[in-house]
């Protein structure tokens, strides 16, 4: 008797751990951002590259606790200081590259590819 019970005991075990187990899901940042919003992070742009077409408005949003800003090779664009929550928003008129950088700590970089 005590072994069937075992038996029952193991059984029902294993159903319901199977049952409760979840998939883990990996999400970034990004997943839950607006389309075409680069986060700043970890001193670093994220993605580094974004393409768009003509016309979309790009946001940058400074997740570091450090300030950072975005300025455009050739200064097509700037954001000026960017704190930590604060954002800044561009619309590409231009079809183009858009190489920029963190004015504040240069070796951050990204582009911005428009078509």
């Amino acid at each position: 008797m005590k072994t069937k019970l075992f038996i029952v005991f193991l059984i029902l075990a294993v159903l319901i751990s199977g049952c409760t187990g979840q998939k883990a899901v990996t999400k970034t940042d990004n997943m839950t951002e607006k389309p075409n919003t680069v986060l700043i992070k970890g001193f670093a742009f994220d993605p580094a590259t974004l393409t768009v077409t003509k016309g979309t408005t790009v946001t940058w949003k400074n997740m570091d606790s450090a300030s950072h800003t975005v300025v455009a090779t050739g200064n097509a664009f700037s954001s000026g200081n960017l704190n930590n929550g604060q954002s800044f928003a561009h619309t590409f008129n231009e079809t183009g590259t858009f190489e920029y950088k963190c004015g504040i700590h240069p070796s951050m970089s990204g582009k911005v590819i428009v078509n």
